[in-house]
């Protein structure tokens, strides 16, 4: 085996068993590689950016890393803003990136480039291989770096191009991670006496890991034992919702909602959360949004078991299990009739057509804010959320998700503007016969940035400036753009179309794009 074979077999023999690409010259040993390990799925991305976006959403779903390939610095650089968003949201992945062959590094070549420092600022682990003969050691130990316990970490991997070619070594295994951490019962303890005393004047704050099924099960126990109130993060990497399932609302992206929100707690209890910041600095208003005296209390860490420790606050405070309402489903006939789309009537619609056991990936921005309410009534799914705020991931990451829970339908909500920036999603997803619905909210605008104008207290009243927010000039056409890609579509107006359009996508088993103009 050479260098680049003893990774691609390592990557397999260690779980990693699918290669988000977008190789080049220097990642053509890599490529030959993949056709002689059989175990390893390679999935091409015209754009750096849908390879790591992809990888996000596939680890979220499979719960175990995927692999990047990507070409030299640039490529790398081009993959970036899906990376922080992969970060924010503690997925594991592992990035192979090529380089130039060590001796001809020395030299000014045109894409000679700082690969280790471009990879820094969004890898939790840098390595560079050295020789070829070390290329599976130290693809072992990337895999290895995924994991942080209860939480994924992204590690990059630097195989200058010499490092592939030459004589590899053997199928390296990666070494064993310490599990998850068990509740602290002093933690417990504390967080039990503070919720007895306050009750609603305590706000149970739920992160990474405090959203899944059991997290919410128990938190909703104590929530009905203390009178304490309970809040998701407004940003959760997956969160299960739809009928029968316990809602736990999320806490505003708006500041002033959000402190509203927070008003009167004097205790803030994390479980697998951060202390909440606001997501801007807006003239007049406080970045952190607890009320000022509010002391904070971490009742387990985001890297720790988070369900076991509700369970054991639960416990602690003799609290019983909490008898889950079922929403009645939308009557999706009498929402034929509602006329001209908008975002309540779109939510309701996606609500009461959304299939048994779907991925919703959201980044619908503006649209998709007035969404959560209403997909309580929706059949259960899981619902992945745009961790970073760097847009360009709901395409990429509805490919991954796909791949990464076979079987289950995916259900894209894209803002226009967010869209285009990994528009190349579209064609991979065609490529695979992914089963994504993508439905394109074409406000023709930068509706978020519109928004926020008034958030920070800009003025703007002149052509220019006003142009800069609006996508009309030329409108998009978002079918002709999926066509173009090899995805079906439609473009609707108003509620029938829209019904009729959901129906035929979700029907059809395969990609499908709704351009919904709101």
């Amino acid at each position: 085996m050479n260098g680049a074979e003893s990774l691609v077999a390592t990557l397999a023999g260690n779980g990693v068993d699918v290669c988000f690409a977008n190789p080049g010259t220097s990642e053509m040993h890599f490529v030959a590689a993949l056709d002689k390990v059989a175990d390893v799925r390679c999935v091409l991305s015209l754009f750096e950016g849908v390879a790591t976006g992809a990888a996000d959403g596939y680890y979220r779903m499979a719960r175990k890393p995927a692999a990047t390939l990507l070409h030299l610095g640039p490529g790398l650089g081009n993959g970036i803003a899906n990376l922080h968003n992969a970060g924010k949201a503690r997925s594991g992945i592992v990035n192979i990136v090529g380089d130039h062959a060590v001796a001809h590094a020395r030299f000014e070549s045109p894409l000679r480039s700082d690969v280790e420092g471009i990879a820094a600022p969004v890898s939790h682990w840098v390595r560079t291989s050295r020789a070829s003969i070390d290329v599976s050691r130290d693809g072992a130990d990337a895999v290895s770096a995924t994991r942080d316990r209860a939480l994924g970490r992204i590690a990059t991997l630097i195989l200058p191009a010499d490092t592939a070619w030459g004589p590899g070594g053997e199928v390296a295994t990666a070494p064993k991670l310490a599990e998850p951490g068990a509740p602290r019962p002093d933690a417990v303890r504390e967080a039990a006496r503070a919720l007895t005393e306050l009750g609603p004047r305590a706000v149970l704050l739920l992160g990474a890991g405090g959203v899944d099924g059991r997290a919410r099960e128990a938190a909703a126990a104590v929530a009905r034992k203390t009178g304490c109130r309970v809040l998701a993060e407004f940003y959760n990497a997956r969160m299960p919702g739809g009928r029968g399932r316990v809602r736990v609302d999320r806490l505003p992206y708006a500041v002033d909602a959000a402190l509203e929100r927070l008003a009167g707690a004097e205790c803030l209890l994390l479980a697998g959360a951060a202390d909440p910041i606001a997501f801007f600095a807006y003239p007049g208003r406080p970045s952190e949004l607890k009320p000022p005296g509010c002391k904070t209390l971490n009742l387990v860490d985001a890297r720790d078991d988070v369900p076991a420790a509700l369970e054991a606050l639960r416990d602690e405070l003799g609290a019983v299990p909490v008898q889950v309402a079922v929403d009645r489903p939308v009557d999706v006939e009498a929402l034929r009739s509602a006329g001209a789309l908008n975002a309540e009537v779109v939510g309701d619609v996606l609500a009461a057509l959304l299939p048994e056991n779907a991925i919703v990936v959201d980044e619908s921005v503006s649209t998709g804010r007035a969404f959560g309410p209403r997909f309580a009534a929706a059949a259960p799914h899981d619902s992945l959320a745009v961790m970073g705020g760097a847009i360009g991931f709901g395409l990429p990451a509805a490919l991954g998700a796909a791949l990464g829970a076979p079987g289950r339908p995916v259900l894209a909500l894209e803002g226009d503007g967010s869209a285009m920036y990994t528009v190349q999603a579209l064609w991979s997803i065609a490529r695979e016969s992914a089963p994504v619905v993508a439905v394109i909210f074409a406000n023709r605008a930068y509706r978020i940035l519109q928004g926020e104008l008034k958030g920070v207290g800009a003025q703007v009243g002149g052509p220019k400036a006003d142009a800069m927010l609006r996508l009309d000039q030329p409108a998009l056409d978002w079918v002709a753009l999926a066509k173009g890609h090899g995805v079906p579509g439609a473009r609707v107006e108003n509620a029938d179309q829209f019904v009729r359009e959901v129906r035929r996508a979700f029907a059809s088993g395969g990609p499908y794009l709704i351009e919904a103009v709101v």
